[in-house]
């Protein structure tokens, strides 16, 4: 233990020596940046107005403790007792078998449940709270309960507990060292390591599907991929992904790659790769990822192909972006898009599920100062607003398994997607976050302009494919839903099993189906209608979106596309090219 004391002073110090006290830079500031202190105020001030509520809460928590400790007791004198409460089937925490058989430490984790509960039910039935406050109330709630679960320590984990007497303390001297390692890559910051990222490299051994990049301006490079059947249909394809992150979601792995499973169905593949931005590029506007984004990727794969319209995939924020586009080419009479598939896509703001938390006001003036200051918001500080819809399994399960258990993570293709955090010029991610997060602008008719053009939704007239995912914590599917209702063309929707990212990379498997999706072919006003006239089936939705996207793609030519053949669009580099590679460290 002396040893172990003198190490772990010995990493303590050098850490310090490297961080002096004071070193403050790339902090968040002082104060109260997310604005959370305002909306707990309000619910406690709103609490007092009822102390009949209160003592009701305090009563029935009380009753739940006496039940806990008359069924542990009865327990621990040797007879049986079923559980006063339960974790869900998707809580992660309490998979030891510990938890279960013994005694103590299934009191802790009853104990802990039912306080949880009890939180989050005291505060969510605050009355007089607006939705916003209510909202934001509720989500710190949770965020508070899990951090303090006992999974997240030493002593009330029996698993960390059982690693530390078997290796004598060394998980814990392993764990420090992770800790401090994780301090240092953040620069005084914790930055948890989700995934071994010496295991993977763009190019590599990830986003390996052949293919050119054939075109480039300052805000994208467009990839054309390498046809691998005899013959291709008609009409190419281009997607559109998100800023917020890299295209390569669509193009991890050969075995779960859309992207490589496209061009083997005979489809033309193109993918706009936007660039991870800087301070240079701190003026770049909506418009500008517009007009250098999808209308530019648009005119190059019209120019190389030779064909007069084009089909689009939008993900996301790309997909908003795609939306967007679309209503400015209707406006302008340009009828070069044949049809369009929206990737977990919101277009209608007013249900923004909890990412709409982290919007208001106070926030906005807070986060534009950052970006001002830096010319861009940066990545890791997107990435943690991200993984705190999910804490429990992208923050919490890390910090067990890094700094309880002391365990490198584990290389996984998906993971190190998502710490390959990408910057957002300053003046894009502001029109972004206040015309359509915080004004919800973007579905009324006209309001707002592009381009010095009135945009118009409701005017998208082409066939649209729309996907959403069950549990999507990013663009709530019944949000999304409001496409159907918006679109004035036919509209096909489907709904995915799963959530924003697993839900969407889904392949084919039908030895071993992972999730399943929902047809309906009628679009009725609410979306609980149409999941409830809707029909379940068994695995992946590439297929049946397949069969729609043939309809839209015309008939097969006999010679595919070969990339950088044409003059005007020669070769610029090998996919997936420079821009994708560019991380921030």
């Amino acid at each position: 233990m002396g040893q172990i004391a003198e190490r772990s002073q010995k990493l303590v110090t050098d850490f310090l020596n490297k961080h002096p006290a004071g070193n403050t830079e790339g902090a968040l500031g002082h104060g109260d940046p997310l604005n959370v202190g305002a909306a707990f105020l309000e619910m406690t001030h709103r609490m007092m107005t009822n102390p009949a509520a209160m003592m009701q809460a305090q009563v029935n928590l009380w009753q739940d403790y006496v039940n806990l400790w008359t069924a542990t007791t009865h327990r621990m004198l040797g007879g049986e007792s079923q559980p006063i409460i339960h974790p869900e089937k998707s809580d992660n925490r309490f998979r030891d078998e510990a938890w279960n058989e013994n005694a103590l430490f299934d009191y802790i984790k009853q104990s802990y449940l039912l306080t949880a509960r009890w939180m989050q039910e005291t505060v969510g039935e605050v009355e007089g709270l607006d939705a916003k406050t209510a909202k934001k109330v509720d989500f710190y709630t949770k965020q508070f309960a899990d951090a303090l679960a006992p999974s997240n320590f030493l002593l009330t984990n029996p698993a960390v507990l059982r690693e530390t007497l078997d290796s004598k303390g060394e998980n814990l001297i392993r764990g420090l060292e992770n800790l401090l390692k994780d301090l240092e890559k953040g620069e005084g910051q914790l930055k948890i390591s989700m995934t071994d990222a010496e295991a993977f490299a763009v190019g590599e051994n990830i986003a390996t599907s052949p293919g050119k990049v054939v075109f480039q301006t300052d805000l994208m490079q467009l990839i054309q991929y390498e046809p691998t059947t005899e013959t291709v249909y008609k009409t190419p394809l281009v997607i559109v992904p998100p800023w917020i992150n890299k295209y390569y979601i669509l193009d991890l792995r050969a075995k779960n790659s859309f992207i490589k499973w496209a061009v083997d169905q005979g489809l033309t593949v193109f993918v706009v790769s936007w660039v991870n931005p800087d301070e240079k590029l701190a003026r770049k506007t909506f418009e500008d990822y517009m007009k250098e984004g999808t209308l530019a990727a648009i005119d190059a794969v019209l120019g190389i192909t030779g064909e007069p319209q084009t089909n689009i995939i939008g993900y996301c924020l790309g997909g908003t972006l795609t939306a967007s586009t679309l209503a400015y080419m209707a406006a302008k009479k340009d009828e070069r898009v044949k049809s369009a598939t929206f990737f977990t896509t919101m277009i209608d703001f007013e249900e923004a599920g909890e990412l709409s938390v982290f919007i208001d006001e106070e926030q906005l003036q807070a986060l534009e100062e950052r970006m001002n200051d830096r010319g861009y918001l940066e990545g890791s500080e997107m990435a943690t607003t991200f993984n705190m819809l999910r804490a429990n399994d992208l923050i919490w399960s890390f910090v067990v398994n890094n700094y309880l258990m002391g365990k490198d993570p584990f290389p996984f293709d998906l993971l190190y997607w998502n710490s390959d955090s990408t910057r957002m010029p300053a003046a894009m991610h502001s029109f972004y976050l206040r015309q359509m997060y915080l004004e919800n602008k973007l579905i009324e008719p006209n309001g707002i302009s592009l381009c010095d053009t009135p945009i118009d939704l409701t005017t998208i007239k082409i066939p649209v494919c729309v996907l959403s995912t069950r549990e999507d914590h990013i663009a709530p599917w019944k949000s999304t839903y409001a496409a159907t209702q918006t679109y004035k063309g036919p509209v096909k929707f489907l709904l995915a099993a799963s959530g924003h990212i697993a839900g969407v990379v889904n392949p084919p498997n039908p030895e071993k189906p992972k999730y399943s999706h929902w047809t309906n072919t009628k679009n009725p006003s609410t979306p609980e209608e149409w999941l409830d006239t809707a029909t379940e089936h068994p695995g992946s939705w590439w297929p049946e979106w397949l069969k729609w996207i043939k309809k839209q793609s015309g008939q097969k030519k006999t010679a595919p596309r070969i990339p950088g053949s044409e003059k005007k669009y020669p070769a610029i580099e090998a996919a997936p090219g420079s821009y994708v590679k560019a991380r921030i460290e």
